[in-house]
């Protein structure tokens, strides 16, 4: 008979072993030691309850109902459970019927002739940290085995449940931390790509905003339009940050930046042996942003091979890995760019006219810095601020040398500017930067085409000068007619008027 039990015992802790390491899923797994437990051990009622700051509840047991697991909880202390799990010592009651302390708050032995169940409770325990509790009935007079031999056993189930339920503990103390870590991010990049904080002051860029703020929480494909360096990633960015995919990937790629042989592998992905050096199955940017934003710079870059099948993934939402055969279903939105005519690559015959148009359902179109001078002394006050304060210093620009960065052409647009600001500071030796410590060509545009419109020390005054200076042109020229006068400079009569009220403008 004993040797029987401790071949039953043996086979018993093996199953329990196998099982607890079987998934992540604890819950499930420790589900299944109470199943073993009454397969192997005949065990008619057990639980296991895990502890966390004040209380105890049960998390898995077999004999007992759902209704009946959700009564079970204990306060530290409250009950057997509850001492067991406050003082971490096994616990051993040979009739439940004379014990005052056992609780039977889940209300799970009524039918049961309470003076003829034994209850046998040890704590879960990692080294010596609690962190849970493990219960079982005992019907002592079916039983030929000591209450010794019993607590052995379920000391040794205990312990290897206290292996899983710290890693377990671990993992989820990690998977909490990085999903608030992912929240804070998410938090800080939202806020830094605001439409708010992209700068820009003139009627252009509100007319940008505007959009921006129609687009961004519908679902439609965007297709950003400009020269290079006028912030199409920047808008692409805040369109993401305000829709409602602001939690998921947001994958950016430009289409002009990898070999057209690659170009397919790197948007698609592909499967393991699919070319040579392809050691492992790799997803691609379009798998990646799954159920985020992908954004495709250079679309006009994009072969006329490949764009099949990103119209495929527009319209059907599926594709195909590189060397692979299962269909791969995505939903992202796609914001797409582009520096090239589009329509003259039509009429060439490099871009598809079906692309053309799934791409192009709201266009947006950014400026070139030329058009919009008006933003350029704050454009400059920002920069200013961001690399003295990355450099530790305090370097100013001069009147003379604003209103030549204000009248230069830019044909680099905003990254032109930045990186012309950032090393201003950096290579500037004295804290004001001078006409004469200004890049050659921009020296010489300032000689020739000298600012008309005199700039205040102040930026921001500076952009008040400009814009009031061609609103009283305007109206001048139109006999301070105000809707005529808006129609003149591209703006509406109601911006017209709250521009004249702000400045004080007067007849």
């Amino acid at each position: 008979m004993q040797k029987d039990y401790k071949t039953i015992e043996l086979t018993a802790i093996y199953e329990i072993s196998k099982l607890l390491g079987s998934s992540l899923n604890l819950k499930t797994n420790l589900r299944g030691v109470m199943r073993v437990l009454s397969e192997y051990l005949n065990m008619k009622r057990g639980t296991v309850a895990l502890r966390n700051a004040s209380e105890v509840s049960i998390v898995a047991a077999h004999g007992l109902t759902e209704e009946e697991i959700k009564r079970g909880k204990y306060r530290l202390g409250e009950g057997i459970i509850g001492r067991v799990a406050k003082l971490g010592s096994p616990i051993v009651i040979p009739d439940i019927g004379e014990e005052p302390l056992f609780l039977n708050k889940t209300g799970a032995r009524k039918m049961i002739r309470r003076e003829n169940v034994s209850f046998l409770c040890v704590p879960i325990k990692f080294k010596s940290e609690v962190l849970g509790v493990l219960s079982v009935d005992r019907l002592f007079e079916t039983k030929g085995v000591s209450f010794e031999e019993d607590l052995r056993l379920l000391k040794i189930i205990a312990s290897l449940m206290a292996q899983s339920v710290k890693l377990h503990n671990e993992l989820e103390r990690e998977r909490v931390a990085f999903l608030e870590e992912k929240e804070n991010l998410t938090r800080q990049l939202k806020g830094r790509y605001r439409v708010e904080n992209i700068i820009g002051h003139s009627d252009s860029m509100q007319e940008v905003f505007e959009a921006i703020h129609k687009v961004a929480p519908s679902s439609a494909n965007v297709l950003l339009r400009g020269e290079s360096g006028t912030g199409k990633e920047l808008v692409a960015k805040a369109i993401h940050f305000m829709s409602s995919r602001t939690k998921d990937p947001f994958i950016k790629f430009n289409c002009a930046s990898i070999p057209e042989g690659l170009l397919e592998s790197e948007l698609f992905g592909h499967e393991k042996g699919a070319f040579t050096g392809a050691m492992t199955m790799r997803k691609g940017r379009f798998e990646l942003a799954d159920r985020g934003t992908i954004f495709l710079d250079e679309i006009g870059d994009l072969p006329i091979t490949l764009q099949p099948k990103i119209l495929r993934v527009l319209q059907e939402k599926e594709f195909e890995r590189v060397g692979g055969e299962k269909t791969i279903s995505v939903n992202v939105r796609l914001i797409a760019a582009t520096s090239r005519n589009l329509e003259e690559l039509l009429a060439e015959g490099k871009f598809r006219e079906d692309l053309y148009y799934r791409l192009n359902v709201v266009p947006i179109y950014l400026p070139p810095l030329r058009e919009r001078q008006v933003d350029v002394p704050v454009l400059v006050e920002y920069f200013l601020k961001k690399y003295n304060e990355e450099n530790s210093k305090s370097v100013r620009i001069d009147p003379g040398a604003l209103a030549a960065l204000v009248s230069f052409g830019w044909p680099g647009n905003v990254r032109e500017l930045e990186n012309t600001i950032e090393r201003l500071v950096v290579m500037s030796a004295e804290e004001v930067i001078g006409l004469s410590e200004l890049p050659l060509a921009i020296r010489d545009r300032s000689l020739k085409e000298p600012q008309v419109v005199p700039l205040k020390d102040a930026l921001p005054d500076a952009v008040a000068d400009v814009e009031k200076a061609r609103i009283i042109d305007a109206l001048k020229k139109t006999a301070w007619v105000q809707a005529k006068a808006a129609r003149l400079l591209g703006i509406t009569p109601r911006q017209i008027g709250y521009k004249i009220k702000r400045y004080g403008i007067e007849q």
